[in-house]
């Protein structure tokens, strides 16, 4: 009997232990056991840097490990179709015969003839090649000869083709803000034919100038809400190895309307100087300047 009822009481003391720590379990369910009642994080309790992003916004470096595993070892490619109407100041011939240009971005769309505009750009990870090109055909009929005898006006045609390719690294990649720094060339062809009337002295000519200046720059862009980004991006180069001066800024507005393609508006400015050596040697000395529409859509 003695051991029988010592049994039963080892019994009853099991199930008023399994009792209690049920009844704890229930009460404090992340709560673990063992004598020193270390707290152990389940699957649906968030680790603690992530409780504190869910709780405020920060800029947190999109480059960070993600919790698959890893940054994103993948390339990416966007294009950027794009129009742009600007106006044109400046000089454009040759050093004995120059021709003064003076044409709003009205002149010049309605002596347009042809013209392919857009920018493609490659990612991986941090790294960034951006291409830019753009090729035009022109005419202008209100050109002003500059110390041409005899001649009162001028009419300039013109194809202008610039390839702008770079690569560059994402310096700054956080949610608040992104900056890049960039490097690379610019190429220039500008061919020209002037017409200069009267030309009693056989004045009018055919010619093209072709260059490349090398390049440095940045880009910084601010993401105003999740559908609204600013877009600064500036370059400055030739130093005299194809121009004297060749730089552009360029300012933007983006809308994102689809997860994958984003609406752009804003303006562009480009000066170059350059002259070609010799007395007959090219001359383009001239700021083109305007808005731009466009839209980027992000292929991969």
């Amino acid at each position: 009997m003695d051991i029988k009822n010592r049994i039963l009481s080892f019994a009853c003391t099991l199930l008023a232990g399994a009792s209690l720590l049920q009844a704890q379990q229930e009460e404090h369910p992340n709560s673990g056991v063992g004598s020193d009642s270390q707290v152990t994080l389940t699957d649906s309790t968030p680790a603690p840097t992530d409780a504190i992003n869910n709780g405020r916004s920060t800029a947190i470096d999109q480059t960070a490990p993600s919790a698959a595993g890893g940054p994103d070892n993948q390339w990416h490619l966007s294009v950027s179709p794009y129009l742009w109407f600007p106006g044109v100041h400046g000089t454009l011939g040759a050093k004995d015969r120059a021709v003064g240009i003076h044409a709003s971005a009205i002149d010049l769309l309605s002596h347009f003839r042809f013209g392919i505009m857009g920018t493609t750009e490659a990612t991986y990870n941090r790294i960034l090649i951006p291409i830019d090109l753009m090729f035009v055909r022109l005419r202008d009929d209100k050109g002003i000869p500059l110390g041409s005898f005899g001649a009162t006006t001028a009419e300039v045609t013109a194809n202008e083709f610039i390839l702008t390719p770079k690569i560059g690294v994402a310096v700054i990649k956080a949610k608040m803000l992104q900056v890049d720094a960039l490097a690379g060339f610019r190429y220039w062809h500008f061919g020209e034919n002037l017409s200069f009337s009267p030309s009693i002295l056989g004045l009018n000519f055919s010619r093209s100038q072709n260059w490349v200046d090398p390049l440095v720059g940045g880009r910084f862009t601010v993401p105003l809400s999740p559908k609204l980004a600013v877009t600064a991006d500036g370059d400055v180069g030739g130093w005299g190895v194809g121009s004297q001066l060749d730089y552009q800024v360029v300012g933007l507005l983006g809308y994102k309307v689809k997860p994958h393609m984003t609406l752009q508006a804003g303006y562009r400015y480009l000066f170059v100087d350059y002259a070609a050596g010799g007395i007959h040697g090219g001359v383009l000395n001239a700021t083109t300047s305007g808005i731009v529409f466009g839209a980027t859509i992000n292929l991969k």
